[in-house]
């Protein structure tokens, strides 16, 4: 060995010093170094599975919140779209009880005035009678008071049950029918007229001009047993 220039005593020294520090860094510096490297590797796989499960969670989160917010969306359209229904339902109510109501005051105004004109009517029956009774004159030349009135009345009606004012069956039939009057009919008259027309609806008007009698008119057929119809009839003979 000293030939080789190795002091052998100086290396079995150095071996054993070696050794010393090699196990003293074993003991104190290496192992406790893996452990504190393995503690830290273990900290940081911790915290990347808490990071992934944090997130899940978090994905899950998200997911139940888009689902929350659709649910809400959904709820909150029906909602709008059954109250806007509602809204609408309740507007067809109102803008049809108020058109009821107008055309229920409509002829509630038409049946007041007809009641007004046949009371007016009723009042100056003297003075109709009168304006009928001196059209009568100058045209026939007889007196017709309204007592004559009353009885072509029930002239027309008798005519009609004895067949001398003919009324084809099926005729004079149908839905309304209105009949004109020199004077205004009476409750017992106006049922007469009913009774002998079948008409669902039947409405009375007063025409002087007609000097006396009655027209009935149901469609587009007119039954004319007038005075001033019977007038005419002669003046077209005589011609």
């Amino acid at each position: 060995m000293e030939a080789l220039g190795i002091n052998l005593g100086l290396l079995i020294v150095q071996i054993i010093a070696f050794a010393i520090v090699f196990l003293t860094l074993s003991a104190w510096v290496y192992k406790p170094m893996l452990n504190m490297m393995e503690t830290r590797k273990q900290k940081i796989a911790q915290g990347l599975e808490d990071a992934r499960v944090a997130a899940e969670a978090r994905a899950n989160a998200e997911k139940e919140a888009a689902k929350i917010i659709a649910d809400a969306q959904a709820e909150a359209g029906k909602i709008v779209r059954e109250a806007t229904e509602r809204a609408e339902a309740a507007g067809k109510d109102v803008r049809a009880a108020a058109e009821a109501e107008a055309a229920k005051a409509r002829e509630a105004a038409m049946a007041e005035a007809e009641l007004e004109r046949n009371r007016i009517l009723g009042d100056l029956r003297s003075q109709v009678a009168s304006l009928a009774i001196a059209a009568a004159n100058k045209l026939v030349g007889e007196a017709l008071d309204e007592k004559k009135q009353r009885a072509l009345l029930d002239e027309f009606f008798s005519g009609v049950k004895s067949g001398k004012v003919v009324v084809v069956e099926g005729e004079f039939q149908g839905e309304t029918a209105e009949v004109t009057s020199a004077l205004p009919l009476t409750g017992e008259e106006q049922e007469a007229v009913k009774k002998n027309f079948k008409a669902k609806e039947v409405t009375f008007k007063v025409n002087p001009s007609i000097l006396g009698g009655l027209v009935v008119k149901i469609g587009d057929k007119v039954l004319d047993g007038s005075v001033a119809g019977k007038l005419e009839g002669l003046r077209h003979s005589v011609k």
